[in-house]
């Protein structure tokens, strides 16, 4: 018996090695696909008004909406994970991620692609529950290394998808750009479900609906006002007025956080400073990141009459963008 029992524990010391770097290149992968999809509509922001017939303004949305769904979505999603399953989650974020590529792709109309950016926003939840399920299932010593790698792939993902974005747009025109990372969905899918096991790690508790409600309004009222500011004016009505709103929205938010049991976001560890701190360094740099790439591209394929364009095609945009990316990757946290 006690010999039966050293080989089965041998041979499942053998196999845990591979079945922890499995986990760790799915997830992983996920993680390099969110990215794909977040950055490969940035080469193409200065073709979007010709093709759609939209003003420069509200093709912006095809990026704004993303990053509001994102930030909506993320808080939620992780919750519920937390709930009712880390892997269950990111198969549903996945689905999100594929429906929202093929609703843009097939819909060809500004409005189907931004419903459809709008969906792939919900995606962004990926890395941090990634992060989770590495936490719960792999082994302590392999925690660190892996979570480096999955912070580093925002940077891969960024280095792929500028110049992908362009070749793609020569060869399957602008809706290329979003049936690719539909065909990447389902494959990681079909990974995820394959090889992520299922957390055993679980928060029960009631779900803070009334958090979540508040949270979506004075985001999206915020999101709204900064982007439509530069148009409406910064001191016109309807700008105050969604300022205001968000304001008071969130004025009723923080005091609901820190009086419920299971609150939606932990104010009082958002609080501590070392999270306080972190937190504000990464939107400082995530800020400093959106705008770089979005700003340089759209400088790059302006025309040279303008004074200040280089009239780039979009692949050479995307080509010029990839020391951006690869400095990510250099300057990402290093594998322990």
């Amino acid at each position: 018996m006690t010999t039966v029992t050293q080989l089965i524990a041998d041979e499942t010391a053998t196999r845990r090695p591979s079945r922890t770097a499995a986990i760790t290149a799915v997830l992983c992968l996920t993680g390099t696909a969110v990215s794909l999809l977040q950055t490969m509509v940035v080469p193409l922001l200065p073709e979007f008004p010709a093709i759609f017939g939209v003003s420069h303004d509200d093709s912006s949305w095809l990026i704004t909406i993303t990053l509001l769904t994102g930030a909506v979505g993320t808080p939620i999603i992780s919750r519920l994970a937390d709930m009712f399953g880390k892997r269950r989650m990111l198969l549903i974020s996945l689905t999100a991620m594929i429906v929202g590529s093929l609703v843009a792709a097939a819909g060809s109309t500004f409005t189907a692609a931004v419903i459809g950016r709008g969906l792939q926003g919900f995606s962004v939840a990926l890395i941090p529950i990634g992060i989770s399920i590495m936490r719960d299932e792999l082994p302590k010593a392999r925690v660190a290394g892996a979570t480096s790698l999955m912070s580093a792939t925002l940077g891969i993902g960024a280095a792929l998808a500028l110049p992908l974005a362009g070749f793609v747009d020569a060869h399957l025109g602008w809706q290329g750009t979003f049936w690719v990372p539909a065909g990447v969905g389902v494959v990681m899918f079909v990974a995820v479900a394959l090889i992520v096991p299922e957390s055993s790690v679980r928060t029960p508790g009631r779900f803070d609906h009334l958090g979540a409600i508040l949270l979506s309004g004075g985001l999206s009222t915020l999101l709204v006002g900064i982007t439509k500011g530069g148009t409406w004016g910064w001191t016109s009505k309807p700008t105050l007025l969604l300022f205001g709103a968000s304001v008071l929205i969130f004025a009723l938010w923080f005091p609901h956080e820190l009086r419920v049991g299971r609150p939606l976001v932990d104010l009082r560890t958002s609080a501590r400073r070392p999270v306080l701190a972190t937190n504000i360094a990464s939107v400082l740099v995530g800020f400093a990141m959106y705008a770089n790439m979005l700003l340089t591209t759209q400088q790059l394929q302006m025309p040279r009459i303008s004074g200040y364009g280089f009239e780039m095609t979009v692949f050479a945009a995307g080509i010029a963008m990839i020391p951006t990316g690869v400095a990510m990757v250099v300057f990402s946290p290093s594998r322990r």
